[in-house]
């Protein structure tokens, strides 16, 4: 059954998690069977250290601008994957998971900030061994003659054993064709998700056609990947917070007459720009104003503490990003 979380602000349910109820299996007394990716047999009870871990990551993840759904999402996730290791303990059936994703959306909107977060969280859970987070696109798997890709494929796999494997704009994989490499590589993935399902969660990412085209040139992918998460774009005030934030980490201070500037430009970007909603587009924004109010500054012989600090509504850059 496939769980899909969509992110609209008018949304203010938790996502429900839906899985199967499995027959009844013969369980010995450490069995983990059930759960798609085991609970790591050694690691059944949280040490107060792991929980302080647990509770950092979660800390983190309450910290991101937006993402109201995933948030609660994950949440929930962790609390579904801790039953079912005190389930496991007590020697009752545990719910199947498989926790491969598909996550959704534009560049920009916090999909790779997620997906590390995630591997980071799945390691202190005990999911995974070591929780870090192998990032590749088509360049990194696909090779460039017979055999080449396979090649290519299991050593990308290889270095995500113990934690995530995630791709970016994975759908690019497939617009080769039958006879594309992409094919291999994805033969390749669908193999290594069978002979590692203990350890080892593979995250696909991309544009949300694209990536719906995808799973429907491979039947088996879309059973594999029961997590569908779409990420939408930042929200005006979403975006004017995450610009804030940025200026702020850099020791920088937008006046208020610069902070209305921001937010006009901001408006006028998501009318006309067709990625204006992500978060990358704000950094390049926040980088471009300061190098704009550097050339103000260089103009004066001296400047106090305060201009270096201080962004003036002629410092928000203008041009077209």
């Amino acid at each position: 059954m496939t769980i899909r979380v969509t992110f609209r602000p008018e949304n203010q349910q938790s996502p429900v998690i839906q899985t199967p109820i499995p027959p009844k299996p013969d369980v010995s007394a450490h069995s983990t069977e059930g759960i798609g990716i085991r609970i790591r047999k050694n690691n059944f009870s949280s040490t107060e250290k792991d929980k302080d871990k647990i509770a950092e990551i979660l800390a983190e993840l309450q910290s991101y601008i937006g993402l109201e759904t995933v948030k609660r999402f994950i949440l929930d996730l962790q609390a579904f994957v801790e039953i079912q290791k005190r389930r496991a303990q007590e020697k009752l059936v545990s719910e199947p998971l498989v926790l491969h994703m598909i996550f959704r959306g534009n560049p920009g909107t916090g999909k790779t900030t997620v997906a590390r977060l995630v591997g980071r969280l799945y390691k202190e859970m005990g999911v995974l061994q070591k929780g870090h987070v192998i990032e590749c696109e088509r360049a990194d798997l696909v090779g460039e003659y017979i055999g080449h890709t396979a090649q290519k494929t299991r050593e990308q796999i290889k270095k995500a054993l113990g934690g995530v494997l995630f791709i970016d704009e994975a759908y690019s994989l497939a617009r080769g064709g039958e006879k594309d490499f992409g094919k291999e590589a994805i033969d390749a993935l669908v193999k290594a998700m069978e002979d590692n399902k203990d350890n080892l969660v593979l995250i696909l990412a991309g544009y949300r056609q694209e990536m719906d085209w995808f799973l429907q040139t491979n039947p088996g992918l879309r059973s594999r990947f029961p997590i569908h998460i779409d990420f939408p774009d930042y929200t005006l005030d979403e975006l004017l917070a995450i610009g804030n934030l940025m200026f702020k980490t850099r020791q920088y201070e937008l006046t208020k007459e610069a902070n209305e500037a921001l937010r006009s430009y901001l408006h006028s970007l998501l009318h006309s720009h067709p990625y204006a909603g992500n978060a990358r587009l704000v950094r390049n924004l926040v980088e471009k104003t300061v190098r704009k109010q550097a050339v103000r500054l260089f103009q004066k012989s001296t400047s106090s503490r305060e201009e270096l600090i201080q962004i003036l509504p002629e410092d928000i850059n203008m041009e077209t990003i």
